[in-house]
């Protein structure tokens, strides 16, 4: 690759260096791997994806055990058209029923209902130790430190803001 352009117009791309290259691979290869393991365990104990247990997890700590889809969708950070795919799916399963926003009549809420709730009480201590096995019992407790440090930093650099933000809960 030419690496006096970055195939745009002519500034010149950053290139990484080959520490920032070796480290972004190694970051690309945990983190596809980690996905993956958490949703192996999940559909082999619950049978949902991760990006369910997140939802019922999120329902599930909110007041009532209900939350604005819009906000559902804002803090995982996905569409709302694949909010609306997945709460389907939960609500096939019982595990979630949609209801009317009785503040906003064209708002919908999403409610964990008690059998979505048992679902996951069952479900977190094995998903529990699957993120403990993965992450946790691999690193010191100065490692734990920096990661949490290192992802703090990450996500406050990359979360949208402003009012021309492309944010996919407004998709």
């Amino acid at each position: 690759m030419d690496t006096a352009s970055n195939g745009g117009g002519g500034d010149r791309a950053r290139w990484l260096s080959d520490e920032e290259q070796r480290v972004w691979r190694a970051y690309l290869h945990a983190t596809t791997l980690l996905e993956d393991h958490l949703d192996r365990q999940l559909q082999r104990d619950a049978g949902m994806p991760h990006i369910y247990y997140g939802l019922l997890v999120q329902l599930s700590q909110a007041p009532c055990r209900r939350k604005r889809m819009t906000e559902l969708a804002k803090d995982a950070k996905i569409t709302r058209s694949r909010l609306s795919h997945a709460v389907a799916r939960l609500e096939k399963y019982g595990w979630v029923r949609r209801e009317d926003c009785p503040s906003d009549k064209r708002g919908q809420n999403a409610h964990l209902t008690d059998e979505g709730y048992e679902v996951l009480k069952r479900t977190a201590p094995g998903h529990v130790a699957a993120v403990r096995q993965a992450i946790f019992d691999r690193l010191s407790p100065e490692q734990v430190e920096e990661l949490g440090e290192i992802m703090r930093v990450m996500a406050e650099g990359l979360q949208p803001s402003g009012p021309d933000a492309d944010l996919p809960w407004l998709r």
